[in-house]
């Protein structure tokens, strides 16, 4: 097939896909199986760890049981190697009998009982990224009808084993399936990174009508060199990427670490904190059966979670790179407040910082901050007042900001709205 016909199918199926589904109008929150869990499937002998469906329904009751529903986590998300190697007599996918002897619909049923949602892995090739069966162009349809029948609520749709042109096609066409079928699922497509995540190479314009998310860059590792590594990418291209999100589309940093093993205290904040800013899905991959008690929460940090799901939905860009190496990001926010986060990338001391609202663009005004990790209020600022912030190494200073109007009460009742 030509470049010409492509284009021209292309331009076909966009006409006939719209993925405003009314889903996902604040980005997705949940628990996903991939960074933490990898592609375990030894559940001989690691039965705690392996992917089945007892790790599923462990996770589906620790969201329940433990806070995290009430907050907005809901979805539960299983990634790849959940898969029989084959599919069944009728062409379809099929879960690993051994390890999910109940089938993924009964998975469904228990999750959905419990007021959650299912998440599932596919994609778009002959293979998964790990080797069990790809779903290609011809079987796009059958695909879809199967998570559909099985109850399933969000499709995350990778593209290994698949050349740019099938993508191209693959991904409408997916979004056509999933409409089709009348079962509202969100739609998260890994597209963009298959292709270097920026235009010209990467229609955010189309993207955005027929994903409700998207991977942009390269998977997160459980380390703090991964996450800056991710942040960076997103704030040098944020001029393409920033305005390609809104609600029911989003650009998707990929999973929260927080919890496992790479970052200290103060890095699980400065990544809770940045993903807020950016108006990143939070869906966290760790282990919920033995959180400690600070990784639950920074995870569970009320503010932090409203500053995500502001109504609004505009993702918030990097500010200022100072030579001190601190780094300024900020968000707009409904009822004219704003978040400011203030990160060190120094590793060796804390650092003070000078500033004033009005060196960060703030109009003229009187203002109070709230800070969002310690539960204290700076009050009495106006554009002009300098402070000085304490930014421990690799850490976070992160501000609610609310323009203070003629009632004192209103900064606190717009906190309270959010507590």
């Amino acid at each position: 097939m030509g470049p010409l016909a492509v284009t021209q199918l292309l331009a076909l199926i966009s006409l006939t896909v719209a993925m405003d589904n009314g889903l996902l109008k604040t980005p997705p929150m949940g628990w996903m199986a991939w960074e933490r869990f990898r592609c375990d499937i030894d559940c001989k002998d690691d039965p705690e760890n392996c992917i089945r469906e007892d790790l599923f329904r462990d996770m589906a009751d620790r969201l329940v049981e433990d806070g995290w529903k009430e907050l907005g986590y809901e979805y539960v998300i299983i990634d790849d190697c959940w898969m029989s190697m084959l599919r069944d007599e009728h062409g379809r996918l099929q879960p690993d009998p051994f390890r999910f002897p109940g089938g993924i619909a009964k998975l469904a049923r228990y999750i959905h009982d419990r007021g959650l949602k299912l998440g599932i892995y596919a994609d778009m090739g002959t293979h998964t990224c790990m080797g069990f069966p790809g779903t290609t162009l011809d079987t796009i349809n059958i695909d879809a009808q199967t998570f559909a029948s099985w109850g399933v609520d969000y499709l995350k749709f990778d593209g290994c084993s698949s050349n740019p042109i099938e993508q191209m096609l693959g991904y409408p066409l997916m979004s056509k399936a999933l409409n089709a079928t009348g079962r509202p699922m969100a739609y998260s497509c890994s597209w963009p990174v298959y292709v270097g995540g920026l235009p010209p190479k990467v229609n955010y314009s189309l993207l955005g009508d027929i994903c409700h998310l998207w991977r942009n860059y390269v998977d997160i590792q459980d380390s703090w060199d991964s996450v800056q590594g991710i942040v960076e990418w997103f704030s040098n291209n944020q001029d393409d990427l920033q305005p390609a999100a809104g609600p029911g589309r989003w650009n998707d940093p990929d999973m929260l670490i927080i919890g496992n093993f790479g970052l200290s205290v103060d890095q699980a904040r400065a990544q809770m904190a940045l993903w807020a800013i950016m108006a990143a899905p939070l869906i966290m991959s760790n282990d919920l059966r033995n959180l400690d008690n600070s990784a639950r929460f920074i995870l569970q940090n009320k503010v932090a979670v409203a500053i995500n799901q502001d109504s609004m939905g505009i993702q918030g860009r990097r500010l200022l790179q100072e030579k001190n190496h601190i780094e300024v990001y900020w968000r707009p926010l409904s009822h004219s407040a704003s978040a400011l986060v203030f990160l060190s990338r120094r590793t060796d001391m804390p650092s003070l910082y000078h500033t004033s609202l009005a060196k960060l663009k703030y109009d003229t005004g009187n203002y109070e901050a709230y800070d969002v990790f310690t539960g204290s209020t700076v009050t009495g600022l106006n554009a002009t007042t300098q402070f000085t912030l304490s930014i421990n190494p690799s850490g976070v200073v992160m501000w609610y900001i609310n323009l203070r109007m003629t009632a004192t009460k209103s900064y606190f009742c717009t906190l309270w709205r959010i507590l």
